[in-house]
């Protein structure tokens, strides 16, 4: 249930369910190789952003040039970022030197066979959406079974020997993002329930010097994903508040250390409070949580897609913006600075 508290200065969003999207149960029937070989697939495309799963960074760089940065990752590949403009944003993953994921939104990608903002009854006609997808890597099965809510919100289709995530936003009934991986890094990731014969593939354990690089970067991701998203809508873009950052940090923090998800901390108050307490000025604020999302990009798909978190999204009054990540809790706080 989503509850809508109006107050004199403040908007605040409360929480939504929030899933774990990584869950694993070897109670269930194995993965046969014979249900793999049944699965229809569709082709890569000689060109575009798909296109580039498996090629090198001299590759990569000399067709989309340097990135505007490089972040850390969670899954042992370092993101090349491209933020090409307000309506435009590309992550590749690179690993050994080669590309072994991508996330992209925006208009006038080539994300061929699919294309940002189709109509999902049409997507789903060309990616023959099914219950479950099945991975066979050396030698070891692995069928990642859906929910309902995957299936019309989130669904993994196999194009050629890569997999690609669908993210649909059910409000608008469009494709809103994709994200697409090779076997062992869809593997490693794992953002659906899995049921497995063989051997899991894990990423490198992460000192504490390394969760903090990962969740910064998931800070800018969020950051930048958010206004892309905002320009999509005619909106205007946001800045960075740094103070209003270091806010939602502490509050991450606070349920990350104390084991709650919520949006009222027994020792710290309501948003209202804590904004308060961090010197912050504001005529308005609004606030997204998410657990256990893999990444940013996917806690941002997840807020678009759950309707009080939209509207903190879309809030065409909101001025600023603060991102905090603690390991896999996620907090935005947006405010309209007080004049």
């Amino acid at each position: 249930m989503i509850l809508l508290i109006v107050a004199a200065s403040y908007t605040l969003f409360i929480q939504y369910g929030s899933t774990p999207e990584k869950i694993v149960k070897e109670d269930k029937p194995q993965v046969s190789n014979e249900d793999a070989k049944k699965e229809k697939s569709l082709n890569i495309p000689d060109s575009g952003l798909l296109s580039f799963i498996g090629e090198s960074a001299e590759t990569i760089e000399k067709k989309l040039g340097k990135p505007d940065r490089v972040d850390p990752s969670a899954y042992d590949y370092e993101w090349w970022v491209y933020s090409q403009g307000a309506k435009q944003y590309v992550q590749i993953g690179l690993l050994g030197g080669k590309a072994v994921t991508l996330f992209a939104t925006g208009d006038g990608l080539n994300t061929a066979p699919f294309k940002i903002g189709r109509p999902s009854r049409e997507v789903f006609k060309t990616a023959q959406i099914a219950p479950y997808v099945n991975v066979q890597y050396k030698g070891s099965s692995y069928r990642f079974e859906f929910s309902e809510e995957d299936m019309n919100t989130r669904p993994t289709v196999k194009v050629g020997d890569i997999y690609v995530q669908l993210y649909m936003d059910k409000f608008e009934g469009t494709l809103s993002s994709i994200r697409a991986f090779d076997a062992p890094t869809f593997i490693k990731q794992r953002p659906y329930e899995v049921v497995y014969r063989g051997t899991l593939i894990e990423p490198q354990a992460l000192t504490e010097s390394d969760w903090k690089k990962i969740e910064k970067a998931n800070e800018k991701q969020i950051f930048d994903l958010t206004n892309v998203i905002r320009a999509r809508h005619g909106l205007s873009q946001l800045s960075w508040d740094e103070g209003v950052s270091k806010v939602a940090y502490g509050h991450s923090s606070d349920m990350k250390e104390h084991h709650y998800f919520s949006h009222v901390s027994e020792t710290e108050g309501t948003l209202k409070d804590r904004l308060e307490k961090g010197k912050v000025n504001f005529e308005q604020a609004g606030e997204n949580i998410a657990l256990n999302y893999v990444d940013g990009p996917a806690a941002v798909e997840g807020w678009l897609n759950s309707e009080g978190h939209r509207k903190a999204l879309l809030n065409a009054d909101y001025t600023h913006l603060g991102v905090g990540v603690d390991e896999k809790y996620y907090t935005q706080n947006f405010i309209k600075e007080w004049h």
